[in-house]
């Protein structure tokens, strides 16, 4: 298969694919196979396909959708420009994260790995437990070990998935706290960061027509008790 069509394919892949691909799953693409469906080798390796991947950025820059990288693959995604035009289509709002979900979620981010006790010992206010099994299950939070202590306690840390909702490739891409300006709080320009990014995945979400996560009422009745109890 030569270079233009190879580029094609994979154009066509990714497009159609509903989360990132990765180069290991792209290279299935290009399989050789014997008469009877047995596979032969592979015939476009992953230096190829990373080339071809960087090329195809290239003929879609300045376009309204762009080709990306992030923690588990490439995929196709459109433009922050293009926001305004794509909520038009979707005018339901995804559902806002509590300021307590959000806070807990960025400790997590610039502190992992982190015990429960160490981001109640940072924001000052016990931790729902509610609030961290939700960020488990929307896949952007994971136990990563435990603490060698008493009672062993679950170290927590981010995902890829956080990385791919954030369109990050690492974790070294989220923004320095050392360069959020003076006069501004770290933390409340990172929950920032998070909800618009964290919109913007529903979004997509929403136009692919799979169900976005649910208004977490169990979370907001947390936050509405944190927010009592601290000002007691």
């Amino acid at each position: 298969m030569d270079t233009v069509e190879a580029k094609k394919v994979l154009e066509t892949a990714l497009l159609c694919a509903r989360e990132p691909l990765s180069i290991h799953s792209l290279k299935k693409l290009f399989v050789e196979l014997d008469d009877q469906d047995r596979p032969l080798g592979v015939g476009v390796g992953a230096d190829t396909i990373k080339e071809l991947l960087e090329e195809l950025r290239v003929d879609w820059a300045g376009k309204g959708v762009e080709v990306i990288s992030l923690a588990t693959g490439w995929r196709f995604q459109s433009r922050p420009e293009m926001k305004l035009y794509l909520e038009r289509l979707n005018p339901e709002k995804p559902p806002r994260y509590t300021r307590a979900t959000l806070e807990t979620l960025a400790i997590i981010a610039y502190r992992q790995p982190v015990t429960r006790g160490d981001i109640e010992e940072i924001r000052g206010v016990a931790v729902n437990s509610q609030t961290i099994k939700m960020l488990e299950d929307r896949g952007w939070v994971d136990a990563v070990g435990y603490r060698d202590v008493v009672g062993r306690p679950a170290l927590l840390g981010t995902t890829k998935q956080f990385l791919d909702d954030l369109g990050l490739n690492s974790l070294s891409q989220l923004p320095p706290l050392q360069q959020i300006s003076e006069g501004q709080n770290a933390m409340e320009t990172l929950e920032a960061a998070l909800q618009e990014n964290f919109e913007k995945a529903a979004q997509q979400d929403s136009a692919e027509q799979e169900p976005g996560p649910a208004p977490d009422l169990t979370v907001d009745a947390e936050h509405n008790q944190e927010t009592n109890n601290e000002q007691s």
